[in-house]
């Protein structure tokens, strides 16, 4: 609003700009769903690390081809990943012995958690106890805080080495008072606060310390967790789980996320087709891309031939925002040295992706010399020039053993089949239009309630221009200048006034991608002798 004009002189109003930084949103961060050792239930975790992932959820463990998927994943370069664990029938390890309290989150890991009272120092309850008097904090009746209301707690997880502390806890209403300060324990918590100050344990002398962590008399273990059954799809995809946000649909309460693995789960080492359909359709709704294992049976070229056609056909109609890459690699499995495993592929292909994102962007396919498969010892079908031939035109992604290493070798979606001729052919041009889709979603809010003309209008060519701009000189299109890369319309054309009656405003956003050099032919002659004259 402008100032009101009540004085004789110059008055300075700032008028806004209409510009509005249309931020890129983040290409690469991977989505996993699966079983770990500890952590969470259908919950999504973010983590930056692999340590991250050992710390919260427990890291490698046999029973789970998620963990071994999460390592390779950053041992390929992968930055972010949000991690959603599921479980079938299993239990937290608890006990009712000087506490009643549970192990932070269900599996066995929690039967290795013991835990300690002591009687705390008489200075220091003293000092706590006059604190909490100034802040206006009492027993019932108004009676002092005195030493003998007071304890102290160790927690400690015996075979990972990590304790938790805690002193001056309290069973009354205070800062200290145990509920409270249990909720930030990573390993247990309290399910009912003690009527009394819980009994402290004997101490033992300096020849008995090796003992503090595994007698009774002075330390309370935990006990009864169990890490359940193997997952089954219903976990994943059952009745009412999409409504309570749970097993795969646990992602919705993740803000973004743009590759999805969802490693095997069942018996045969594989993942139910029609839990690939429903992800499908998931990943579709949430503008993000399902990398496709390829299934145990494929023990060879043949088998990959002619099962194709039955993942495609599961997967339907959301073919561009998946893709499968075959064979499955081979690497050493530190619970087993000795011997080469077998591995799903998806964690170190989204590596690659997250990888090739960060050096070269979204639009570069992520395959080739540079797309080498780190930890990777060998490949469980080698396959040859002719083999490649065979499935590259089927849509199916090989990896291929050649000078550098294991690399990933192709760069097509589902949709990639030639005799489907589809303008998603490509996984780079169908990430980079993802990309562009979620950027403008949520760069393009602002619009929402906003006076419906040709103001506005401007504003939004000027802002979405100016995101396409960025890219076009960041080299993710073709052409040699704006005209001939990209366009922003939005104008009375677009939204005409039938659709201003009705609320609406339509935005053109049009591009022309860049394709992968998929096949380079050298045309090598000899020249003729030349007749000199």
């Amino acid at each position: 609003m402008p100032a009101a004009l009540t004085y004789p002189g110059v008055y300075i109003e700032e008028i806004p700009s209409g510009v509005r930084t249309i931020m890129g949103v983040a290409t690469s961060i991977t989505a996993f769903v699966g079983r770990a050792k500890k952590g969470k239930l259908n919950e999504p975790i973010t983590i930056n690390s692999f340590g991250d992932f050992e710390r919260i959820f427990g890291g490698l463990w046999r029973e789970s081809s998620m963990s071994y998927a999460v390592r390779d994943f950053y041992l390929n370069g992968g930055s972010q990943a949000i991690i959603v664990r599921l479980a079938k029938d299993a239990t937290k390890a608890k006990t009712s012995v000087g506490l009643d309290v549970s192990a932070q989150s269900d599996g066995a890991w929690g039967n290795d958690i013991r835990f300690r009272i002591d009687e705390v120092d008489d200075k220091i309850a003293n000092d706590v106890a006059n604190r909490f008097k100034e802040q206006g904090f009492s027993k019932p009746g108004g009676a002092k805080f005195g030493k003998e209301d007071f304890f102290s707690l160790t927690v400690r997880d015996t075979v990972a080495k990590i304790n938790e502390e805690y002193i001056n806890l309290t069973i009354e209403d205070s800062p200290n008072k145990i509920d409270k300060v249990l909720e930030r324990s990573k390993l247990i918590r309290l399910a009912s606060v003690p009527t009394a100050v819980p009994t402290a344990h004997e101490k033992p002398d300096a020849k008995e310390l090796d003992k503090l962590w595994k007698e009774d008399k002075y330390s309370t273990p935990l006990a009864g967790g169990l890490d359940g059954s193997d997952l089954t799809t219903e976990e994943f995809m059952g009745d009412g789980l999409e409504g309570k946000k749970e097993g795969l649909f646990a992602l919705e309460k993740a803000d973004l996320f743009n590759l999805l693995c969802i490693p095997p789960y069942l018996d045969n080492g594989d993942v139910d087709q029609s839990l690939l359909g429903t992800a499908s359709i998931y990943c579709t709704r949430r503008r993000a891309m399902l990398i496709v294992d390829p299934p145990a049976d494929w023990i060879d070229k043949e088998a990959a031939k002619v099962k194709i056609d039955g993942i495609r056909s599961v997967i339907g109609d959301n073919k561009k925002n998946a893709a499968i890459f075959f064979p499955r690699i081979k690497k050493e499995d530190p619970f087993n040295p000795e011997n080469l495993e077998e591995f799903v592929p998806c964690g170190a292909v989204a590596g690659v992706f997250a990888r090739t994102d960060t050096q070269r962007g979204v639009w570069k396919a992520p395959a080739g010399l540079d797309a080498a498969l780190t930890g990777v010892s060998k490949l469980s079908v080698p396959l040859t020039d002719a083999e490649n031939g065979e499935l590259n035109p089927l849509g199916i992604n090989c990896l291929r053993s050649k000078v550098p290493g294991q690399l990933v070798w192709g760069a097509r979606t589902l949709d990639g089949d030639d005799r489907l001729a589809s303008e998603w052919k490509y996984i780079p041009i169908r990430r980079l239009a993802l990309f562009i889709e979620e950027t403008l979603f949520r760069g393009t809010q602002w619009v929402v309630f906003e006076p419906n003309d040709e103001p506005l209008w401007a504003q939004i060519r000027l802002n979405v221009g100016a995101f396409m701009h960025s890219l076009f000189r960041q080299g993710a299109f073709q052409g040699s200048s704006p005209r001939e890369a990209y366009f922003v319309k939005c104008d009375k054309e677009t939204t005409t006034q039938t659709d201003r009656n009705m609320g609406i405003v339509n935005i053109l956003v049009g591009f022309a991608p860049l394709k992968p050099a998929e096949f380079v032919v050298i045309k090598i002659q000899q020249m003729a002798g030349q007749i000199e004259t």
